[in-house]
């Protein structure tokens, strides 16, 4: 497998074991050092594979969560570093049963060691978010 198939298949997994809730298999998506700065979408900067797993666990842990990400702008920039761009939406829904749907876009950059993968940085910038709310009944 190429290298940006390999990237493109280690978003595929971030975000299956994020809404499957494998905390353990998503812990292996990221760098021992990744920063991650979730604040475009009133999250923080999280440095820190361990810290982030246990922050977007605390986080969504009770909720129900769908990702997707496409069209990714994936440009290596050297034989064991690389850069992406991808599209993103995501639906989470909270135990009162309201519903967030964002759109935005994730800005990453990945470190290969090995034959691995991983993130090193990611940067959730939203362009939108719209939130429903149960109708009262």
């Amino acid at each position: 497998m190429d290298d940006v198939e390999a990237i493109r298949q280690l978003k595929a997994r971030y975000c299956r074991l994020l809404d499957t809730k494998d905390w353990d298999g998503y812990r292996g998506i990221f760098a021992d050092d990744v920063v991650i700065d979730t604040t475009g979408s009133g999250g923080e900067v999280v440095t820190g594979g361990d810290a982030f797993v246990a922050y977007v666990r605390d986080t969504l842990a009770d909720r129900v969560t769908v990702h997707h990400c496409h069209t990714p702008e994936i440009a290596l920039t050297s034989p064991s570093t690389a850069t992406g761009i991808w599209a993103m939406q995501d639906l989470v829904r909270f135990a009162d049963g309201s519903e967030l749907t964002g759109y935005g876009h994730y800005h990453e950059t990945y470190e290969k060691t090995g034959d691995t993968w991983r993130v090193t940085s990611s940067t959730l910038t939203r362009l939108r978010m719209d939130i429903a709310r149960p109708e009262a009944g």
